[in-house]
């Protein structure tokens, strides 16, 4: 399979390497990548601090970004590159409804709404999991200023959010990775090991677990 992808994403929660792997897939592939870039987030900084104050800007500079990007995608010829994503633009509505007020969470959706965006569906999507103890762990090892004040019981919500939104994704084929005991990227091995993973992939969603 892998060498039929033209389209890949890697999603998952914050910490658990999406971008990495994007980054690295990216390479072997000989691929482009689009990322979400959040450090560009002028108010990602700000929400981590007073998230209900600061929710509602923070998830619309994402949205108007995440738009642009794939309108530039749009406009590229695609056909004959290669391109790895560290998003999904369905994502977005995800971290909407676990952020925002009811009467926020309305706008945000007519204003979804009216963007009237057609994301391009992914060959194949991998979901990256990981515990919560594990992304507050991994967090803590990278040491991003603007992320120290991330709670253990946001990154719990945040899971749980992932979960759900996963169980009833049907989009695009999906392989979900367990990465307590699996980090593909940054282990040469794990990354080796995924990659013939998404080679003996058969079924639209499949599960890549490795314990202890």
């Amino acid at each position: 399979m892998l060498e039929r992808l033209q389209h890949l994403v890697i999603e998952g929660p914050i910490g658990v390497g999406k971008t990495s792997l994007t980054k690295r897939l990216a390479e072997r592939l000989r691929a482009q990548t689009l990322l979400e870039q959040p450090e560009a987030n002028p108010f990602l900084e700000r929400f981590y601090r007073d998230s209900a104050r600061y929710a509602l800007p923070t998830q619309l500079s994402f949205l108007f970004k995440r738009v642009e990007q794939l309108h530039e995608l749009g406009r590229r010829d695609v056909f004959d590159e290669i391109f790895v994503a560290d998003f999904l633009l369905e994502k977005d509505a995800l971290f909407a409804s676990l952020t925002l007020a009811d009467d926020e969470l309305a706008l945000y959706r007519q204003i979804y709404a009216n963007l009237s965006v057609q994301a391009p569906v992914p060959d194949l999507v991998i979901y990256l999991d990981a515990s919560p103890t594990s992304l507050l762990t991994r967090i803590a090892e990278r040491g991003r200023p603007m992320e120290v004040s991330i709670s253990e019981a946001y990154l719990e919500q945040l899971c749980a959010a992932y979960t759900r939104f996963f169980y009833q994704y049907e989009a695009a084929p999906l392989l979900t990775v367990n990465t307590e005991h699996l980090d593909p990227a940054n282990d040469e091995a794990d990354f080796e090991l995924l990659l013939d993973r998404i080679r003996q992939m058969r079924g639209r969603r499949e599960f890549f677990n490795r314990g202890e």
